[in-house]
């Protein structure tokens, strides 16, 4: 059985060529055989034939025979069905848990760490520095609201700069504050009483 992984990679893959897309467009006008589509597109047969074989892969097209040739067509109702169950909110969401954020986020705190845990210097690299405030935001409980010198103290126990690390949190939108800046809570969830 496929995984979701591999259905949509098959999907796209599919999809991913100017010619099977011409193919696509030649078919969903009407059937045509292999020599057909080769002529249409300035192509060699087996050239044809290749491009054919993913789509069918892909269920996309379906072929049967015609006398002696082969003649393919789009599967319209297949192509919508796949593209609506494969394409879905919940199916993308599924694929991205599958993601290993966590190893890459070990991987860089490994590079920016000391053996006590904390940060011997901030990533110069967005994508790195944005894992260190993701890091550093587990520090902090969800619906709390902290004052600009709780945050630091809570900020030196993983690194010396933590204004960089304040300042990240906003920028990144990991946190927010109020208009005097004298009180900071997390965007994922905000505290339900009036700040």
């Amino acid at each position: 059985m496929e995984t979701t992984d591999t259905q949509l990679l098959t999907f796209f893959k599919a999809l991913a060529d100017a010619s099977r897309l011409r193919i696509v467009g030649l078919l969903a006008r009407e059937p045509h055989n292999v020599e057909a589509l080769a002529t249409l597109l300035d192509l060699r047969p087996s050239t044809v034939s290749h491009h054919l074989a993913m789509l069918v892969a892909a269920g996309l097209v379906s072929g049967r025979t015609d006398g002696h040739y082969h003649v393919y067509s789009l599967d319209n109702d297949a192509l919508e069905a796949k593209a609506k169950a494969l394409l879905a909110t919940r199916t993308l969401e599924t694929v991205a848990a599958s993601v290993d954020v966590e190893a890459d986020e070990r991987k860089v705190l490994r590079s920016f760490t000391g053996p006590d845990g904390r940060l011997k210097r901030l990533p110069v690299q967005r994508k790195k520095f944005e894992l260190v405030l993701r890091h550093a935001l587990r520090r902090f409980e969800r619906g709390g609201v902290w004052s600009e010198r709780e945050l630091n103290e809570i900020l030196r126990g993983l690194a010396d700069d933590v204004a960089s690390i304040r300042r990240g949190f906003i920028d990144a939108g990991l946190m927010d504050r109020n208009k005097s800046g004298s009180r900071y809570w997390r965007t994922d969830s905000p505290p339900a009483r009036s700040r």
